[in-house]
């Protein structure tokens, strides 16, 4: 097996803004898209309506996952895409917290078209912390990894 590249790994991450979001939909798998960013520890900020499907079933349960690919340019063979799926849980982080504050800003400085979605009452802020994740370097290179291996790879960023 080849071993992991982590600054790949890391690139994948941390350039990309915009995953498939997998949550549970009474028990059935349910996949969107959502915009994202990683923040400082290592967690990845989403900020969602609650007027979205997606967000009212992770209010109901916050087990998720998030799928991302480096985009496809073309090759001949997608599967050589690198891609990671990660498994997680989400929480909401409290509009009067000092958490809110600083993701507000970590998420701002990566994608600050958002900054008008701040204002509306049905926006909230979720910190999605990895567990686990599975990540393709290309066909044939695979790697599982643990939360404490993806923490360090994204507060490293």
């Amino acid at each position: 097996m080849k071993p992991l590249d982590e600054g790949r790994l890391r690139r994948l991450l941390c350039e990309q803004r915009w995953a498939s979001f997998g949550t549970l939909d009474e028990g059935r798998p349910f996949v969107s898209w959502v915009a994202y960013v990683v923040d400082e520890g290592g967690a990845l900020l989403l900020h969602l309506s609650r007027l979205a499907k997606h967000t009212r079933n992770l209010l109901a349960d916050g087990r998720v996952s998030l799928a991302l690919s480096e985009a496809d340019d073309g090759r001949s063979d997608p599967q050589t895409l690198a891609r990671i799926t990660l498994d997680g849980s989400v929480v909401l982080v409290e509009r009067d917290s000092t958490d809110y504050q600083a993701g507000r800003e970590c998420y701002l400085a990566r994608l600050p078209a958002a900054a008008m979605l701040f204002d509306f009452a049905d926006f909230s802020l979720f910190r999605l912390t990895p567990q686990s994740g599975r990540y393709v370097e290309g066909f044939g290179s695979s790697h599982r990894l643990t939360a404490e291996r993806l923490r360090l790879l994204l507060a490293a960023s």
